[in-house]
């Protein structure tokens, strides 16, 4: 059966997509160049810039598919959003761990561009802002329950994504050995009582 030049155009973004997450794992962001990835993609050099106007916006199409990825699992039936329990922030952070551990390559190149590029450190600042508030009414049960956040909202949830991005980078980098179960549940224990000043 004959593709259709849209379900072309499509596998063939797929392809970029796919082929730039392998290349980012062994090359890193900066030290890529298009050709790497469209050389990798078995595709022409030319077809990149029928999809892309450069890696920035290809990183960005790939950030917009973390983002796709993070709602399914927002979705899902065991999701509890009432952080005065401690088995919702730990579903959270056993969630964000998972899925950022699988997606390394592709965190690390966003960091890395953020670094060469204003343009793109906001894009992924506004990516951080839009996630926290995502979760924001998660923080809703705690003042019914009497319990303080240790500062404002907005700022409460990003020193969770902060800290849990450290610990992470730490891991990856080897500077800190903790199985992911450790971590999960280290983290867990952390922020929970940093939220709520109550043990778990």
């Amino acid at each position: 059966m004959t593709m259709s030049r849209k379900e072309k155009s499509a596998e063939t973004e797929q392809a970029l997509k796919d082929a730039a997450r392998r290349v980012f794992a062994e090359r890193g962001y900066l030290n890529t160049k298009i050709t790497d990835i469209t050389t990798a993609a078995g595709r022409a050099a030319g077809s990149f810039y029928n999809h892309f106007a450069g890696k920035e916006e290809l990183l960005q199409a790939l950030l917009s598919d973390l983002a796709t990825a993070g709602d399914e699992r927002a979705e899902q039936p065991d999701h509890n959003p009432d952080f005065s329990d401690p088995d919702a922030v730990r579903y959270h952070i056993a969630g964000y761990w998972m899925f950022a551990r699988e997606h390394a390559p592709v965190l690390r190149a966003m960091n890395q561009a953020a670094l060469v590029s204003d343009e793109f450190a906001g894009v992924l600042q506004q990516f951080g802002a839009e996630q926290r508030a995502d979760i924001a009414d998660h923080l809703d049960g705690l003042a019914d329950k009497g319990l303080q956040l240790p500062t404002t909202r907005d700022a409460s949830l990003a020193m969770m994504f902060t800290v849990t991005q450290a610990i992470l980078a730490a891991v990856e980098d080897g500077a800190v050995e903790l199985t992911d179960k450790q971590a999960i549940d280290g983290l867990t224990r952390f922020i929970y009582r940093g939220l709520t000043g109550r043990d778990y």
